[in-house]
């Protein structure tokens, strides 16, 4: 049995993400397991992110971003979307826009379409709330992929700190 933090907080059911942004011609996807609804009324999401992350600067000018909830057999995606931007990055597919110009994933189980209405400082990232727009249920059948089933790919295990310190 582990007992490190990273195993503790791989037990947080968590869904993954692949967060589109976009500004002018400039658009990126990345994948994130940070997201989560957070109101009914307005319906709220929220996003954690990097401010350091290539996709934070599009996120800030447009104001908008795009979630796709990913399916259990799309670990392929996962993984690329995970990795550092490129230029090309989205040109595995098509991505169509949505309603506030952030692309979506066709091949998605759902995607939601939010326009952010706050952001909060939260340790090393940002939390960001995004009112949502739009949204559409895409497979009804698939089941979600879920943060656990994607192990150690994004290296986050190695960002853990050792221990809680002085509690």
């Amino acid at each position: 049995m582990s007992d490190s933090i990273s195993a503790l907080f791989q037990r947080l059911t968590q869904g993954v993400y692949l967060v589109g942004v976009a500004h002018g011609e400039a658009r990126n996807a990345f994948t994130a397991a940070s997201v989560m609804q957070v109101s009914f009324d307005p319906l709220l999401l929220a996003l954690s992110i990097n401010p350091r992350h290539s996709s934070y600067g599009l996120l800030k000018q447009s104001r908008a971003f795009s979630v796709n909830v990913l399916k259990k057999n799309q670990m392929e995606l996962a993984a690329h979307f995970g990795r550092p931007a490129r230029a090309d990055k989205l040109a595995l597919m098509e991505w169509p826009t949505g309603r506030a110009g952030t692309p979506l994933l066709r091949e998605a189980l759902a995607w939601f379409e939010c326009q952010v209405v706050s952001e909060h400082p939260a340790g090393d990232h940002v939390l960001v709330l995004g009112k949502v727009i739009d949204g559409r249920l895409l497979d009804s059948e698939a089941d979600p992929m879920t943060y656990r089933e994607t192990g150690a790919m994004d290296g986050a295990s190695a960002l853990f700190p050792e221990g809680f310190g002085d509690a």
